[in-house]
């Protein structure tokens, strides 16, 4: 029997999970010299050091088989690391792993098995032989119909992806607005897909502007509702696919293209590598002083 204690004491020297350090000493019978040596060649205590490492960097991955596509990022802590050959290989394995096995959590998807391992596994082992912080930070599965079409797109490598699902037998279509939903980020597909709040707010913002506005603020009260309306359409058409001006024409916007093909946009997903992580910014000139000056 593996006591508590036990296992606190191995967590403390090695900062591998509670569940790891049992592992450990259960295959090693409670012998922590030889449960340290367990979870080195394990790769998890090497890896739980780096656990509190920001891992901001990586890449994406869009994946589409048949009736179903997914998007993955698996974040490093640097962009060359991102370039390694066992990086590109994990992300592979992640994208075609969750693509399977449709998961509806990140513990779900990590739980994943890939041969005699799990996705976790290999994350874990990726961290401690690359040497960096490697995570699995987010995914997506997109399901369409057999009346629909992906469309799927990836810049710079994967430091962007986006994936698209459109009315129809439109596979052109289908890539133009994944590559218009990569390059200029629309967050829905029309004002009627917006929440109210979300208006609202803008609306409410607009009309303190307006007020404040001593060159209109004196007008009738008919022209400055208009005037309010025009500023929150032009305001709001940049977060809305359909309203945006279309990156291959720029005489239209995209609603007008997509009608002029006959389809219009179902869903779409867009990942960028980092995107709402805080980075940390490192004071290289204060940690040279520290380090001269013993602080």
């Amino acid at each position: 029997m593996i006591s508590a204690s036990l296992v606190k004491e191995l967590r403390e020297k090695t900062g591998a999970g509670m569940m790891d350090c049992k592992k450990a000493l259960e295959a090693t019978e409670g012998d922590i010299a030889a449960a340290i040596d367990w979870l080195r060649e394990k790769g998890i205590a090497k890896a739980a050091k780096k656990s509190d490492r920001i891992a901001a960097e990586g890449l994406t991955r869009v994946l589409v088989e048949g009736n179903r596509a997914v998007v993955v990022e698996v974040n490093s802590e640097t962009d060359f690391v991102a370039k390694n050959e066992q990086f590109l290989t994990l992300l592979d394995t992640v994208a075609h792993t969750i693509l399977a096995g449709a998961p509806s959590s990140l513990d779900e998807a990590l739980a994943l098995p890939v041969g005699a391992q799990t996705l976790n596994d290999l994350v874990v082992e990726a961290t401690a032989t690359i040497g960096e912080k490697i995570t699995l930070r987010r995914f997506e599965v997109i399901n369409k119909n057999e009346d629909e079409t992906f469309g799927a797109y990836m810049h710079n490598g994967g430091r962007i992806s986006a994936v698209s699902v459109v009315k129809g037998d439109h596979p052109e279509v289908a890539k133009d607005v994944a590559m218009q939903v990569a390059s200029m980020s629309p967050i829905y597909i029309s004002r009627n897909h917006m929440p109210a709040e979300v208006v609202e707010k803008e609306r409410n913002f607009q009309w303190e502007i307006i007020k404040n506005d001593e060159t209109i603020n004196s007008k009738p009260e008919k022209v400055l509702a208009g005037i309010l309306e025009g500023r929150l359409s032009k305001s709001l058409q940049d977060m809305c696919l359909v309203d945006q001006i279309f990156f291959k024409n720029q005489d239209i916007k995209v609603g007008q293209y997509l009608k002029g093909a006959g389809s219009e946009t179902v869903t779409f997903v867009r990942y960028a590598v980092g995107e709402g992580i805080e980075k940390k910014v490192d004071n290289f000139v204060e940690e040279v002083m520290n380090q001269s000056f013993g602080k």
